[in-house]
């Protein structure tokens, strides 16, 4: 068979978890978790350490993924506060154009199973005919308002089961298509609530976990009071961990379907998380928006990332390369053969060589970005530096020396060559991709929500709370 029938048309399985960190997954060196699936996954394919969301926020980092553009693109600043349900419904990415669009309008048959959060929930959008989706963005795992058929149903049973029954579902029935299927597959999990939300035997599994991959270091000054978890960390960290072990094992049973229907090797799998998370770490509990000024600490924005497809891609490989959100979609589209003809101006890039085994080629100069509201970021191997508009505080640290981010050297007098041209790096980049007219630099984000369009100046409302 040809290339372009063996890999550019293969069904696309893409599992997306909600708050979790990269350090919490079993192959990525942390022993007291328990991600079997995960770890089996990563051991077929290509796992990358050093994977970044395009903001460490959840609906901001989902729209990246689905149009590769970054926040000040398409106007997503915030996680959805307003706008999901009801006669006020706003289609946060209306008029952006989607992978799933083009995957849609190239024979694939594309459904969603979980976590939407980005407006309209009750409205199939950017090429999805399966739509079951959460009505808003997190909640209660028993007890989950959904959406079925444009209907609202309260599904009694443990969300995370459920999801993953949906998605079943959905794979047995275009498993024998001749049409190749993309499914998405959004998990709620971690996100809180972790107390009294999670099967108790799995709960049961951290009884005796010593959690030193979390370790509770003293309340960052910057640290919002509803941030959730500090108040009972010992039961919150069994809680999470817990959810992200549920969670694997429901991964593995669509793995093993996968198999059954014996369509694993026609089936790329992608895992990733949307943003990073804090349980503990930096003294915080959250994610960028855990303190405020919201913060760009790499356990807020690096995210577990795994990709596998047996025969096709490289198997039992560990990539360093540094990846972003915002070339997910490239590198999809490219994976498949198919391309955007407006992509040009997009700021990511297709990492297939990676997969294909060719170590970093093309990538080794990249330099990361990210941002979340007036707060920016640019990080290379070696430096990280953080930019808040208009007035500071600004962050620089030495990763070489000091890779958890403990020392800021922003004001040293020997690191101030580095630091100016880091920061006339930022503004150049974000220079050629931003839309002046949804530049997040000028959006009062706080971290509270957005429940409104960027840029609209809607009597009575303000788009943040």
């Amino acid at each position: 068979m040809e290339r372009n029938q063996i890999i550019n048309k293969p069904n696309i399985v893409f599992i997306l978890s909600d708050d979790q960190g990269a350090w919490a997954l079993g192959c990525a060196g942390n022993d007291e978790i328990h991600t079997p699936n995960l770890d089996r996954l990563a051991e077929s394919g290509v796992r990358f350490e050093n994977f970044f969301c395009t903001s460490p926020v959840c609906s901001p980092a989902r729209a990246s993924l689905f149009t590769g553009k970054i926040p000040s693109q398409h106007g997503v600043h915030d996680w959805i506060r307003e706008g999901n349900v009801g006669k006020d419904a706003i289609e946060y990415l209306h008029g952006q154009t989607a992978y799933t669009d083009i995957l849609a309008e190239n024979g694939y048959r594309c459904g969603v199973s979980g976590k939407w959060h980005l407006g309209n929930s009750r409205s199939p959008q950017k090429g999805f005919k399966h739509w079951y989706v959460h009505e808003k963005g997190g909640g209660p795992y028993y007890g989950a308002p959904m959406i079925r058929d444009g209907k609202s149903v309260i599904e009694d049973k443990y969300i995370t089961d459920v999801i993953t029954d949906d998605g079943i579902d959905f794979i047995e029935e275009h498993a024998n298509e001749s049409d190749p299927f993309y499914l998405s597959v959004h998990y709620t999990a971690p996100h809180d609530p972790w107390i009294g939300q999670h099967p108790q035997h799995i709960v049961d599994l951290y009884q005796d976990c010593p959690f030193d991959s979390c370790p509770q270091e003293e309340k960052h000054p910057w640290t919002i009071p509803t941030a959730p978890g500090r108040e009972n960390p010992r039961e919150n960290l069994m809680g999470y961990f817990a959810a992200v072990t549920a969670m694997d094992q429901n991964i593995g049973r669509i793995l093993d379907t996968l198999e059954e229907k014996g369509i694993r090797d026609e089936t790329l799998v992608v895992f990733l998380s949307d943003n990073g998370f804090n349980c503990g770490h930096h003294g915080v509990w959250g994610k960028g928006n855990g303190t405020f000024p919201q913060n760009m600490y790499d356990t807020s924005v690096k995210v577990p990332a795994i990709m596998s497809q047996p025969g096709h891609i490289v198997e039992g490989k560990v990539s360093d390369a540094l990846l972003s959100g915002y070339d997910f979609m490239p590198t999809l589209l490219d994976y498949v053969g198919l391309r955007q003809t407006d992509m040009d101006h997009l700021p990511g890039h297709s990492f297939v060589p990676i997969l294909e085994g060719h170590a970093t080629k093309g990538r080794e100069n990249v330099v990361i970005h990210d941002e979340y509201g007036p707060v920016r970021m640019i990080r290379t191997k070696e430096w990280k530096y953080v930019h808040r508009y208009p007035y500071g505080p600004h962050e620089l640290y030495d990763l070489v020396n000091d890779s958890g981010e403990t020392v800021n050297k922003i004001n040293n007098p020997e690191c101030q060559d580095i630091r100016d041209e880091m920061c006339a790096q930022l503004e150049e980049w974000f220079h050629e991709y931003v839309d002046p007219a949804v530049d997040g630099r000028h959006e009062p984000v706080s971290g509270k929500g957005q429940i409104d369009l960027a840029g609209m100046k809607t009597p009575g409302k303000h788009s943040y709370m």
